[in-house]
């Protein structure tokens, strides 16, 4: 009689999260993508600890960053180690991701308003950090993402906007005269006369940590909770904004470059406190 193979089985090599992130780099993933993801295959292969990976001990793993961290940090961690183990030709293994219920609306302490973002800019400004008030003034006004700051070029500004190739995915970023006038000021004001213009001092491009970093650092300044400003909450306000004057989920898609608009309808959610006003002002008996 014929018997079954036992499960297929495999240790982790030391090299295998180096090897992971090089794979992922070939693949065009972003920087950003790359280290998270690494970071995590080296966790579970520290977790693993020489151990031949099965199902249990995958599944060990998930109840583990289950319990520790939240359902959203847990699923990211969670993507990054199936990619690994299709990596390592182990995708059987995988597990499934955590069940997270969409919240019908979002938290009020979480909610980043038109004016915090104004006072944002103007204590920017006011520091003399003008290159962070135009960034925070960019990503407002066009639902760019901080790693798209990088595609802000004079010639982008000189043309009223830019093609953005970002994640396997085109679009078009479009730029309002008022900003195009904003960043070639800008520009000429720091003899930039082509490329990129959003530059550290070392004439790299910024990136999030940096923009992050700085955002923070006004917050107690400005009069802003600082669990509010982050960069992505200005491309939430941008999507509710937009939103509000102009009801159409698939147009925002297109804006925000989501291949999906159920990922849209999370950047339109609004507060309950706004939805009870909306509530009180409809003309019903009561």
């Amino acid at each position: 009689m014929k018997r079954n193979n036992p499960p297929h089985t495999k240790t982790i090599s030391p090299e295998a999260p180096g090897g992971f992130a090089e794979h992922l780099r070939r693949a065009e993933k972003s920087a950003e993508t790359v280290s998270k993801y690494a970071r995590y295959a080296r966790a579970f292969a520290s977790f693993a600890g020489g151990a031949p990976v099965t199902k249990e001990l995958a599944v060990e793993w998930k109840s583990g960053v289950s319990e520790k961290y939240s359902a959203a940090g847990a699923n990211g961690m969670i993507a990054a180690v199936n990619s690994f183990l299709r990596y390592l030709g182990l995708g059987e293994l995988r597990v499934s991701s955590l069940k997270v219920q969409r919240r019908a609306f979002l938290p009020g302490d979480r909610e980043l308003l038109r004016a915090e973002t104004e006072r944002l800019i103007q204590t920017a400004e006011r520091e003399g950090k003008p290159g962070l008030a135009l960034a925070i003034r960019v990503m407002l006004a066009t639902g760019a993402r901080v790693s798209e700051l990088k595609y802000i070029t004079v010639e982008a500004a000189r043309n009223g906007g830019v093609e953005i190739r970002l994640k396997g995915k085109t679009r078009e970023l479009f730029l309002q005269p008022k900003l195009c006038l904003r960043l070639l000021r800008y520009a000429a004001g720091r003899g930039i006369t082509s490329g990129r213009i959003f530059l550290t001092r070392s004439g790299a491009p910024v990136d999030r940590h940096t923009i992050w970093r700085e955002m923070k650092a006004l917050c107690a300044k400005a009069g802003v909770a600082a669990e509010k400003v982050f960069p992505h909450n200005l491309r939430k306000l941008f999507a509710r904004t937009f939103f509000s004057r102009f009801p159409n989920l698939a147009a925002l898609a297109d804006v925000l470059g989501h291949s999906d608009v159920n990922t849209t309808r999370i950047y339109t959610a609004e507060t309950a406190e706004t939805h009870r006003r909306r509530l009180a002002a409809l003309p019903l008996p009561l």
